[in-house]
C-alpha cells in the first residue's frame, strides 16, 4: 500500500554523480512510493524491462569531458523504444536551448538544468506523470518497440547525429557498410524519425531480384501480362507511395536495371509490366550497399551509372564495421542476451568478464549480425548462470593469452595495453587517448617511452 502523502508512483534517476542520485533520491522519495538510481545507463534496458517506471529522470552526459548531450539523446531513444509510455526528464548542467528542443521533439517530457530548485523538479516529474496518465486514458493500447539501434563509440554516435539530422528532410540517402554492420536497422530509423513515419517502410532486396522478376517486382504487373500474372499486382514503389522505399544492396543491380530504376527516379511515374498506363509514386528513396559503389561509377567500365549514383546519394551514411567499434561489444552483448533470453523463456545469464575480453578480442567478419547469432546460440546451449567463453565457437583459443608468454614487468604491460588501444582506434591518438583516461600530451610521452 502506498504511504500516506506518497504518490503510488515509480521513478528512475540516471546519472553517473553519486551526489546527484542521493540528493535527488532523498528529496523525491518524500513524494513517490518508489525511487531507485543508477549511475550506468547500460543498465536501462534490464531496469526498464523488469519496472515499469512511470518516470525516468536521464542526465545528458556521462562520459568524462562529454558535453555535447549525444549520450543523453542516444539513451532517450533506447527508453522510448523499450517502453514508450516511460516520461523522460533530461537533467544537465549545460543549458543549450536547440538541445532541449532536439530532446523534446525525439519525446522527452521536459529538460531541467542542474543545480535544480526542489519544488521545479518535483513539478516537471508530477506534470509528465500528468500527461502519461491522460495519454494512456486515451490510448490505452500498447506500443510494440522498433527495432534498436545499439551503441555509445563515437563512430556510432556520429551515425546516431547524422540520422537525426537527414531523417525530417526529404532527402535520398544512401547507407554504406559491410555485411551485418545495421544499414536495415538504419533505413528503418531514418523512417521512424521522417515525416513519412505513419506511412509504409518498403524494404527491397535489389540484390535477389533476377532480370525477368525486376519491373514486376519494383513496378507491378496487370493480369495477362505475363504466364504466372492471374491478377493484377502493385509493385514495390505503389505499395511504398507516401512512405520509404529502401532498396538494399542496389550495388548488384545490372546496368539495364539501373536505367529503368533511374527513369522512374526522374519521373516518379511506373508502368505495371503489360499497361501503358502511368501511375505516379510519392516515395522517399533509401539505398543500401557493400560494395565500394563510387569506385564503381569512377572506373572505365562503370559498373555503375554515375548519373544514378547522384540521384541516391543526397546524403551517405557510413556504418562502421564492428572491429572499429570493440567498445559497442558489451553493450549489444547485453542488449542481445536479454532478447534471446526472453525469446526461449530461459533464466537470463550474466556475462562473465572474461567473456566480454573474449568477445573484444574477436575481429567479428560477421559484424553485429554474426555477434547477434553467437550470442543467441550461447542463450540456447548454456545451462549455467553466466555465459562463458567456451559457450562461443568463434576459432580463437579461450585464453588468448594460454599460447603467448605473459608480459613481465608492468612496463611491457603499460605497453601492449597502449598498443592495443591504439590499434583499436587506428592509431588515432585523440580517440585512444579519451579511452585510455588521459591526456594527449600524456599519452604522446608514454608512446616515446615505449618507442610506439
Amino acid at each position: 500500500m502506498p504511504s500516506p502523502g506518497k504518490q503510488n508512483s515509480s521513478v528512475l534517476i540516471i546519472d553517473d554523480d553519486a551526489d546527484v542520485l542521493h540528493s535527488a533520491r532523498m528529496f523525491l522519495k518524500q513524494h513517490f512510493q518508489q525511487v531507485d538510481t543508477q549511475e550506468d545507463p547500460t543498465q536501462i534496458n534490464s531496469l526498464i524491462s523488469q519496472n515499469h517506471y512511470g518516470v525516468v529522470m536521464l542526465d545528458m552526459n556521462f562520459r568524462r569531458g562529454e558535453h555535447d548531450g549525444r549520450e543523453g539523446l542516444y539513451w532517450l531513444e533506447r527508453i522510448r523504444e523499450i517502453d514508450p509510455k516511460t516520461a523522460v526528464i533530461l537533467i544537465t548542467a549545460y543549458g543549450d536551448i536547440e538541445l532541449a528542443v532536439e530532446a523534446m521533439r525525439l519525446g522527452a517530457a521536459n529538460f531541467v538544468l542542474k543545480p535544480w530548485k526542489n519544488q521545479k523538479l518535483l513539478e516537471a516529474v508530477e506534470a509528465a506523470l500528468s500527461r502519461q496518465q491522460a495519454r494512456g486514458r486515451k490510448n490505452p493500447t500498447k506500443t510494440t518497440p522498433e527495432p534498436a539501434m545499439v551503441g555509445q563509440s563515437e563512430a556510432m554516435l556520429s551515425v546516431f547525429d547524422l540520422v537525426r539530422k537527414v531523417a525530417p528532410t526529404e532527402a535520398n540517402v544512401l547507407i554504406l557498410g559491410e555485411n551485418g554492420t545495421g544499414k536495415d536497422l538504419v533505413a528503418q530509423a531514418i523512417h521512424r524519425q521522417s515525416a513519412r513515419k505513419n506511412q509504409p517502410f518498403v524494404r527491397v532486396d535489389a540484390g535477389a531480384l533476377t532480370a525477368t522478376l525486376f519491373e514486376s517486382e519494383l513496378f507491378g504487373h496487370v493480369k495477362g501480362a505475363f504466364t504466372d500474372a492471374a491478377h493484377d499486382k502493385a509493385g514495390k514503389f505503389e505499395q511504398a507511395s507516401g512512405g520509404t522505399l529502401f532498396l538494399d544492396e542496389i550495388g548488384n543491380l545490372s546496368l539495364a536495371q539501373q536505367a529503368k530504376l533511374l527513369t522512374v527516379l526522374q519521373t516518379r511515374r511506373v508502368n505495371r509490366v503489360g499497361s501503358n498506363q502511368e501511375i505516379s509514386v510519392n516515395i522517399r528513396l533509401v539505398c543500401a550497399t557493400n560494395q565500394p559503389i563510387s569506385g564503381m561509377a569512377a572506373d572505365a567500365d562503370s559498373a555503375f551509372r554515375q548519373d544514378l549514383l547522384y540521384r541516391i546519394n543526397t546524403v551517405e551514411v557510413s556504418v562502421p564495421p564492428l572491429r572499429n567499434r570493440v567498445g559497442d561489444i558489451p553493450l549489444l552483448a547485453q542488449h542481445f542476451l536479454e532478447q534471446y533470453a526472453e525469446k526461449y523463456q530461459k533464466p537470463q545469464p550474466a556475462l562473465a568478464e572474461s567473456t566480454l575480453q573474449y568477445l573484444q578480442n574477436y575481429d567479428w567478419p560477421g559484424n553485429v549480425r554474426e555477434l547477434q547469432h553467437a550470442i543467441e546460440r550461447a542463450v540456447i546451449l548454456s545451462n549455467k548462470p553466466s555465459i562463458q567463453p567456451e559457450d562461443f565457437s568463434l576459432g580463437i583459443p579461450v585464453n588468448p593469452l594460454a599460447t603467448e608468454e605473459l608480459p613481465k614487468t608492468l612496463d611491457e604491460n603499460e605497453r601492449n595495453f597502449i598498443k592495443q588501444a591504439l590499434d583499436r582506434h587506428q592509431g588515432n591518438i585523440t580517440h585512444t587517448a579519451k579511452e585510455l583516461g588521459i591526456t594527449r600530451t600524456a599519452l604522446y610521452r608514454r608512446l616515446e617511452k615505449f618507442g610506439l
